[in-house]
């Protein structure tokens, strides 16, 4: 009842009467199954959301006149569930609209083109041309990637390029020497297998993956990067578009970011590591996966946006019938672009089973950091990682590297293991609280604080009167 009655929304549509002309609502029928389903409510004014109800001693008659409108004007067939409800002794009629599995379905009177509906944000709305082409591809379990490139053809010598292109990349992500000797050749069959080529008419054809790889006439989109002062967009600090084969702008999308964010140090034993304010392999997953699952079919880019309290990445395309941010986060995945995807998994680029995002929160965890925030924007998809620490704390200083030095271990003393261990316990601690826990001077304390600073193991949040210290380490000395 809450979600029946809570407002308009994708899911949810509003009717105070049944109209006459059954195209009023035929579109919102369409479009929920094209989309992930809905309800429609007959007896519900739909500016107001006030329940005025249906006329009872008609309701049976209506409740027919729906039924039959929507089977005889949609294409696909689409059969309704349609139930009473009382409310406030006030009859409403409820259609149920399940997502359907033959999409695109259309007003047959309108036809495809200009009868294809989708849900927007509570709204709908008259499909556009490449999600109609993506509807279309799902309804036939397509891929995009997979189909043909129109225009574009393909040698021998290019094939083997590309074949030894995708070697050298799977061997650089390889860790060990024993493993890299493992990556084992591709050959034409593979890509042909994958969908990165098809045959037709006897002859080999490159598929849109195949242009997508092989960065060939202007297929691939750039990555737009971008560093912005604060937690909007109004003031730029820096902007880069990033070009390629997409397995190339994956590597210098995740190098540009971490070249821009923070770099700290953690405690291991006795010896500081640096450490970066993300866990990095999150990053290069999320990245990763903006490029392999987005919408190649949508003319929009990926928009890698780091602020002053997130890293934003944004790939354009909705989410998949079936899909949810619920399922996500449970490890369910739905591939969009099937060779895009295999070619990827080969290049240890990405896992294809789902495994990314739940991996991406227990990292982000581990890390201290608060959860990602997983947003479906109706036609796009956004992550976003908050350089936040659980505790509300966050990594001060500018964009670049927080102050020590870079790349060596530096041992730990036994005065500054207590020192940290103060500041674990209570982050605002003075230097007055700290020499009179410890009982040595205050000059001491100021010393081996601005070691510790130094060193990159300790930062400070806020200013001197109200602020706190941040410890960069691991739970070891808790």
């Amino acid at each position: 009842m809450e979600e029946l009655f809570a407002g308009e929304s994708r899911n949810i549509e509003y009717k105070r009467e049944v109209p006459g002309n059954s195209a009023k609502y035929m579109k919102t029928v369409v479009a929920f199954a094209n989309g992930k389903g809905g309800k429609i409510i007959f007896g519900v004014e739909d500016q107001t959301g006030k329940i005025v109800g249906m006329d009872r001693d008609s309701v049976f008659l209506k409740i027919d006149a729906i039924t039959n409108a929507i089977s005889d004007s949609c294409e696909p067939r689409i059969i309704p569930d349609v139930t009473l409800r009382t409310v406030d002794d006030k009859t409403l009629i409820v259609v149920e609209i399940s997502a359907g599995r033959q999409q695109p379905y259309f007003i047959k009177s309108f036809g495809i083109r200009e009868g294809t509906y989708i849900r927007v944000a509570g709204t709908t709305r008259l499909v556009e041309d490449y999600m109609l082409k993506e509807l279309i591809l799902e309804g036939q379990n397509r891929h995009y990637d997979q189909e043909p490139c129109d225009g574009l053809t393909v040698t021998k010598d290019e094939i083997d390029q590309l074949c030894r292109e995708l070697k050298a990349v799977a061997v650089q992500n390889t860790l060990t020497d024993e493993s890299k000797s493992q990556v084992k050749d591709i050959t034409q069959n593979t890509l042909i297998t994958w969908g990165v080529l098809a045959e037709k008419e006897g002859m080999i054809v490159p598929t849109n993956a195949y242009a997508l790889l092989a960065n060939k006439t202007n297929i691939p989109p750039v990555i737009q990067c971008a560093i912005f002062k604060g937690v909007d967009r109004s003031i730029f600090v820096d902007r880069r578009e990033i070009s390629g084969s997409i397995q190339n702008q994956v590597e210098a999308v995740y190098q540009y970011v971490l070249e821009k964010i923070n770099l700290g140090a953690k405690i291991e034993g006795l010896y500081r590591q640096d450490v970066y304010e993300f866990p990095i392999g999150s990053i290069r997953e999320i990245i990763a996966n903006a490029v392999a699952h987005r919408s190649y079919l949508e003319p929009g880019n990926i928009q890698v946006a780091l602020y002053d309290n997130r890293l934003e990445i944004t790939s354009p395309g909705m989410l998949l019938n079936g899909v949810s941010i619920e399922k996500m986060k449970e490890g369910y995945s739905k591939i969009r672009n099937r060779a895009i995807s295999n070619a990827f998994s080969y290049m240890k680029i990405i896992e294809k089973w789902g495994s990314g995002i739940p991996r991406i929160i227990r990292e982000c965890r581990e890390y201290g950091l608060r959860e990602p925030e997983l947003i479906d924007l109706d036609g796009d998809f956004r992550v976003n990682l908050y350089r936040e620490y659980q505790n509300g704390g966050t990594i001060s200083g500018t964009i670049g590297t927080i102050s020590g030095t870079i790349g060596t271990n530096q041992k730990i003393g036994i005065e500054e293991q207590q020192i940290i261990a103060i500041l674990k316990t209570n982050p605002k601690s003075t230097q007055k609280n700290i020499q009179e826990q410890m009982k040595i001077s205050i000059r001491s304390v100021k010393r081996i604080m601005a070691d510790l600073q130094g060193k990159g193991v300790i930062i400070r949040k806020g200013n001197n009167r109200t602020g706190e210290w941040i410890v960069l380490e691991n739970e070891r000395y808790q």
